[in-house]
């Protein structure tokens, strides 16, 4: 063999492995990747822009956003998903149940609606998201940061009664969303909840965002209470900006002003183990890229979308 032939005989060194695959996590994103937060807002791209560029950046399955973004008649809204080659994932919900039995019949409106729309997308999760207790926008404090015992004796029983009822009515499951400026945010409360709920009536949404925002570690997260969670969303949180947040008192919506949530791998908790430990449950999970933006330029979003499912394919997602 000649000195060329041996140099050209293949690699010094060999291209390092593939990622392994994550194929128990479907991917998707939701309309909150694009800035929307309300039904009806004019610094929000329109719903048609959405559904358009999610798609195009390489998503398959999205979430229905706040009810009333995205049209609520079951026909029209499927025949719009559908020739986007888009599924619906989940519906979200807002409610207030530490508040006790005299909430409930609003509550009930609120989440029988939302709960219709899902289970005709054929979707099967319902994400809730507790209500705030300081304004996201003001920072007026609404309610008392901490609960009573009483409170969280009405959020456990409200929060099971409303798995119970949404699964016998519409076949779905409850996937309760730890939330920034919430009664359910870091781990001695989200530990406090699980432990205080039915696992066969409530499970759990683990926004790695918004748990690194209030301290908390996914990974562990999912080693410990891993049977309980049902539901993710992807986003991280720029630790620089969140240190000034906390320490300026500043509540949540400004702080997404600021840019506190980033795109990955920017920020933090590191996904690859993350979606590791994920994939390591055994389970299916759908994993839904959630990078809170509002409100922000209309040409933002795309390119961030496209890059962070990029990144997630690199992860082997």
């Amino acid at each position: 063999m000649t000195a060329a032939s041996s140099e050209n005989a293949g690699p010094e060194h060999p291209a390092p492995p593939p990622p392994p695959a994550l194929d128990r996590l479907r991917i998707g994103s939701a309309p909150d990747s694009w800035g929307v937060w309300f039904p009806d807002d004019d610094r929000q791209v329109p719903w048609q822009r959405f559904l358009d560029e999610v798609a195009e950046a390489g998503y398959s399955w999205i979430e229905l956003g706040p009810y009333g973004y995205l049209p609520t008649d079951p026909a029209r809204l499927g025949d719009e998903v559908s020739r986007r080659g888009l599924s619906v994932s989940a519906g979200t919900v807002f409610t207030s149940l530490h508040r006790g039995p005299a909430v409930w019949d609003a509550t009930w409106e609120h989440v029988s609606r939302v709960a219709g729309l899902t289970r005709a997308m054929g979707a099967e999760h319902l994400v809730v998201i507790p209500s705030f207790w300081r304004d996201d926008k003001t920072a007026e404090i609404i309610e008392d940061r901490e609960l009573t015992a009483e409170q969280w004796r009405h959020l456990a029983t409200g929060m099971e009664r409303l798995g119970r009822e949404v699964r016998d009515r519409y076949g779905l499951g409850i996937a309760v969303h730890p939330h920034a400026d919430t009664h359910i945010d870091g781990e001695e409360n989200v530990a406090r909840f699980l432990d205080a709920t039915d696992p066969e009536a409530v499970g759990l949404c683990l926004d790695t965002g918004h748990y690194a925002y209030c301290g908390g570690d996914s990974v562990k997260l999912i080693e410990t209470y891993g049977e309980r969670i049902g539901y993710l969303h992807l986003k991280q949180v720029d630790p620089d900006i969140l240190a000034d947040v906390v320490a300026d008192g500043v509540p949540f919506g400004p702080a997404v002003a600021r840019g506190v949530m980033c795109e990955p791998p920017r920020g933090v908790p590191a996904l690859e183990p993350v979606l590791t430990a994920a994939q390591g449950l055994g389970v299916d999970l759908f994993a839904i890229v959630e990078q809170d933006m509002y409100p922000c330029e209309p040409d933002r979003p795309y390119p961030i979308a496209e890059r962070t499912r990029r990144f997630l394919r690199g992860c082997g997602a």
